[in-house]
């Protein structure tokens, strides 16, 4: 199953060119997987850093495939590839009409209170579960 998640490029995330400036991709990116784990999991982001935990990312690989530009509403996805131990491996497509702009594969770990790697909570892992085997 793929999560989804629009954007619109708004004048913050452009450089003098009017195209996104790549480090913004990386903040729309970090924006759509907290909303994922919101959203699509119920486990925010507020509530991870309340219990003193977190996912951090442990390995992040990008290809910028074309330019987006100020005011393009760019279309997220992002699916689960992979579920260990204490990561999980995400890939995200971002695009605009239809057009792949940007692809991402990241790996996140689970870190509880403590600051160290730790198995993933059950009540974030079997919703990633479902997730994954509705692929």
């Amino acid at each position: 199953m793929i999560y989804r998640r629009q954007i619109q490029v708004e004048f913050n995330h452009c450089d003098p060119a009017g195209i996104v400036f790549y480090p913004r991709y990386f903040e729309m990116t970090n924006s759509v997987v907290e909303n994922f784990f919101g959203a699509g999991l119920g486990y925010s982001y507020a509530r991870m850093m309340a219990e003193a935990s977190g996912v951090p990312t442990l390995g992040l690989e990008a290809r910028f495939v074309a330019p987006s530009r100020l005011g393009d509403i760019l279309d997220f996805g992002l699916e689960i590839k992979r579920i260990g131990g204490t990561s999980v491996g995400f890939s995200l497509t971002c695009g605009c009409g239809g057009e792949v702009r940007m692809t991402v594969a990241m790996t996140l770990v689970w870190v509880a209170s403590g600051g160290r790697p730790a198995p993933w909570p059950e009540i974030i892992r079997a919703p990633m579960q479902a997730f994954l085997e509705a692929e």
